[in-house]
């Protein structure tokens, strides 16, 4: 199957996004210039696809300062149910609201029994490869902290911000 990218120019104060899919289902949007960047487009045919301006529409409704009210049709490989979990945790993450890592965990212990530690989740947060639309940049440290993002803080911070959230 082919890949495609496709970049996104973002408002003032972000950086521009790329895209990578398929052409039936997005399986990544991360911030030009991440460690992302690099690893993820090589070998991609530069072409918009319909999946591309599914997600170019839910962009550009949060960009507008709209929930999009609905999710673009994406797949992710390596999917463990793990991840999984916590990707369902994080969807769950309303515009304008944050949870901490140790929020999402426990969440995830109810539902599962057992422990699940505050670190485990983060790994996975951190591994997200659909940034914004699965909502990462709401995940915060149990004192509020911000305690890091693939796409670089000052796009969290600025998430964040434009959301309405200013942490300390």
């Amino acid at each position: 199957m082919r890949n495609y990218i496709w970049k996104y120019k973002t408002p003032e104060g972000f950086d521009d996004l790329v895209m990578c899919g398929d052409g039936e289902a997005l399986t990544g949007l991360w911030f030009e210039g991440s460690r992302d960047d690099v690893h993820e487009a090589r070998g991609c045919e530069s072409r918009e696809t319909p999946v591309f301006r599914d997600a170019r529409r839910w962009l550009d409704e949060y960009f507008a300062g709209h929930d999009p009210g609905f999710t673009p049709n994406y797949r992710i490989e390596g999917l463990t149910p793990f991840r999984q979990s916590v990707i369902d945790e994080m969807l769950r993450i309303p515009y304008g609201a944050t949870v901490s890592y140790g929020d999402i965990a426990k969440a995830i212990a109810r539902k599962r029994g057992g422990r699940v530690s505050a670190q485990a989740v983060g790994g996975a947060v951190g591994w997200n490869p659909i940034c914004i639309i699965i909502p990462c940049h709401r995940v915060i440290g149990a004192d509020g902290s911000l305690t890091g993002y693939g796409g670089g803080l000052g796009n969290k911070v600025s998430l964040l911000a434009h959301e309405g959230i200013w942490l300390r």
